[in-house]
């Protein structure tokens, strides 16, 4: 319990400063730029405790979700040109743009975030985010070169005696071995003796004699170093595409090294070993699994392994809307969490816990763990806010291009510069955008509590 304990507050204080850290990436240019900053806050909520330095009050809220540094002239004021006629819409909008307005003091004019350059304000957007990526770069280094990561290796840990489909129905069986259960084609089973009805046939890996502890060191000439973290899947790449075609294996067998020719067959597997639900499909199969361990990588390998984790992140991200469905009804309707789908910064704070407290692994196996998720959040954070979606960082990075974009098409026509942005047309899109937010952060704060993705 003391040791789950330790995990959630660990991650509590790591997320804690990673908030505070992407702050500070926008608090520090905005002031190197003159604007006036009047609050640093990491939280929300009533705040537990502040400190005011300066014209800046440095504080801590209730809730450890987020945080906000306050820039005074967010909105600028209203356009000469804007239409008087009273709507809802444009009521709503200069309510918003007078709240705003009212916290410009009189010498405020040059330090106010609208009037400054196009450029500075990109900076100052793009920093908070930037630091999370900073921040996801060094821990991911950390992890890779100095405490190891878990990879699969390619020592063979099984060799299966015969060949099943991903389907077959034996394989969820007990009792009999499953090799002499006879399966028709599509891995159903059946009466020995009938049409398409016969025994498993031998995986190639047992006909060409591997044996589990057997390290692959290369295939078809090219060498693997099995702790590399892409080893296995340049392996079991290879494998995949490779069925009927003879493959060239060098193997390390108790310090002597070996050739050996398998020809993979044609199986049927999962389409998504992760994810059953994605279907089965056609590919080679050789019949050995791969084991695994925690291993150091070399600084060379850190920018192949951080594009591989930004590839899944943002794949991961695009696959939210799809996965909001099957969350609703973890939530609410008791079905199976997805491993795969989304998760909250609760249930990885959960996670967090677990693998503290797990007593199999060792020491330096949960802080790998531990900055693995702590590095995936910061980077998932960078992504996330760089959507450009008002009133994400994101969005007001696109307003300060698009504002510059507009202000070089009129020069070229020769008409006059239309001036600032004015971001407070989109306050209506950013409230639809924050309660969707708010939406989706309580659906994952009650499926993580009521139906928590676990590790065991």
């Amino acid at each position: 319990m003391l040791l789950t304990v330790l995990g959630i507050v660990a991650f509590a204080v790591g997320l804690l400063f990673s908030i505070a850290f992407h702050e500070y990436g926008h608090f520090f240019w905005a002031r190197r730029f003159g604007m006036r900053v009047p609050q640093f806050m990491v939280g929300f909520g009533p705040t537990v405790f502040s400190r005011t330095r300066g014209e800046t009050e440095y504080g801590v809220k209730a809730v450890p979700l987020g945080g906000y540094i306050r820039i005074i002239g967010m909105i600028p004021p209203a356009e000469e040109n804007e239409s008087k006629r009273a709507t809802r819409m444009r009521s709503f909008i200069a309510e918003v743009r007078g709240a705003a307005l009212n916290d410009v003091r009189p010498g405020d004019e040059g330090r106010v975030f609208w009037a400054k350059p196009w450029w500075q304000r990109v900076i100052v957007m793009f920093a908070g985010p930037f630091h999370n990526l900073v921040l996801a770069v060094l821990l991911f280094t950390v992890l890779l070169t100095v405490v190891g990561t878990g990879v699969l290796t390619t020592t063979v840990s099984t060799v299966p005696a015969c060949v099943l489909p991903a389907n077959a129905v034996t394989q969820t069986q007990t009792g009999a071995d499953p090799c002499t259960v006879p399966v028709d084609p599509q891995g159903q089973t059946c009466e020995e003796g009938t049409p398409g009805c016969a025994l498993p046939q031998q995986s190639p890996a047992a006909a060409a004699g591997l044996r589990p502890g057997d390290t692959i060191v290369a295939i078809d000439g090219q060498p693997l170093d099995p702790t590399a973290y892409d080893s296995w899947t340049r392996m079991q790449e290879a494998i995949r595409t490779s069925p009927g075609q003879p493959l060239d294996l060098t193997v390390e067998r108790d310090g002597a090294r070996r050739e050996v020719t398998v020809t993979p067959i044609r199986n049927t597997v999962y389409a998504d070993p992760n994810d059953p639900g994605e279907g089965t499909t056609t590919a080679g199969y050789l019949g050995i699994a791969p084991g695994g361990q925690l291993a150091r990588q070399d600084l060379a390998d850190v920018p192949g392994y951080f594009g591989m984790v930004v590839t899944n992140a943002v794949e991961r991200l695009v696959e939210i809307p799809e996965r909001i469905p099957q969350l609703f009804r973890a939530a609410f309707l008791g079905e199976e969490r997805d491993p795969n789908g989304p998760i909250g910064v609760v249930g990885v704070g959960r996670i967090s816990g677990e693998v503290f407290s797990i007593p199999q692994l060792t020491t330096m196996e949960k802080v790998s763990t531990f900055l693995q998720l702590l590095a995936s959040i910061n980077l998932v954070l960078f992504l996330f806010n760089l959507l450009p979606i008002y009133p994400l960082d994101g969005g007001h990075v696109a307003g300060a291009l698009y504002e510059k974009a507009r202000s070089v098409v009129a020069r070229l026509r020769g008409r006059p510069d239309p001036g600032p942005f004015d971001i407070a047309r989109l306050m209506p899109v950013a409230y639809a955008v924050a309660g969707l937010f708010v939406v989706l952060s309580g659906l994952l704060l009650i499926a993580d509590i009521v139906n928590p993705i676990t590790l065991q």
